[in-house]
């Protein structure tokens, strides 16, 4: 747990005020394992709370528990880090409306600040200095309901669209929905594996093969440090 989580006790969420309060799972310093920014070092904010079950959820640790902690801590927790990227994920960050305050508030202080977002809420009205990562939900994650389709008109110029996909079914379906929403013209569209259900080699040939006008990613994180939470 970081200096800035711990700095307010589950005991003092009602010392905070409402408008400057978040409940996070942790705050830790990486690399940036998946999206456009891949690779760079990267604080890492993780909000607690999801309101989707998707099946091949690799971070239900942060579904629950957590602790409060003010906005201006967690500030001076990411500038303590000196690095220039922060991504603030879950959980599903934006189920916290503060969220967007503190993203907000990042990126005035002139970090590079993306939020990766499970798509089943608005994602309208944010900062934009503010880059959205975007999960569309295939079948193969138990969620495609969930999908807000309007926030694909949201999307702006530099956000970015995340398929993560468990079989060839799944990867024919989002072929389907790329194609129809002309969604490469809208934002970076990435496709990745289920660790573990789909081989990556043949998700990079089936891409291939179509021309797909996307971008094939593993989660580096991954290869790197294995399941190990906060890496």
């Amino acid at each position: 747990m970081t200096d800035a989580v711990a700095r307010t006790a589950p005991t003092e969420r009602d010392a905070l005020p409402p408008a400057e309060r978040l409940r996070v799972t942790e705050v830790f310093l990486s690399l940036q394992g998946e999206s456009a920014s891949v690779g760079w070092p990267t604080v890492f904010v993780r909000l607690t709370g999801c309101p989707l079950r998707c099946r091949w959820c690799d971070t239900t640790y942060a579904f629950h528990g957590g602790r409060w902690c003010s906005l201006s801590a967690l500030e001076a927790d990411v500038a303590d880090y000196g690095v220039h990227h922060v991504c603030i994920t879950g959980g599903e960050p934006l189920a916290q409306p503060n969220c967007r305050t503190l993203a907000e508030r990042l990126a005035a202080r002139g970090h590079a600040v993306s939020i990766e977002t499970s798509g089943a809420i608005d994602i309208g009205g944010l900062d934009p200095r503010v880059t959205v990562v975007m999960d569309v939900k295939a079948p193969g994650s138990g969620e495609e309901e969930r999908n807000r389709l309007d926030n694909l008109d949201r999307l702006r110029g530099g956000d970015q669209v995340k398929f993560v996909l468990a079989d060839r079914a799944d990867y024919d379906w989002a072929r389907a929905f790329v194609r129809e929403h002309d969604l490469a013209a809208r934002a970076e569209v990435l496709f990745s594996p289920v660790a573990g259900e789909l081989a990556p080699r043949a998700l990079a040939d089936w891409i291939v093969a179509d021309r797909l006008p996307v971008r094939f990613q593993l989660q580096l994180h991954k290869s790197l440090w294995g399941d190990v939470p906060g890496r």
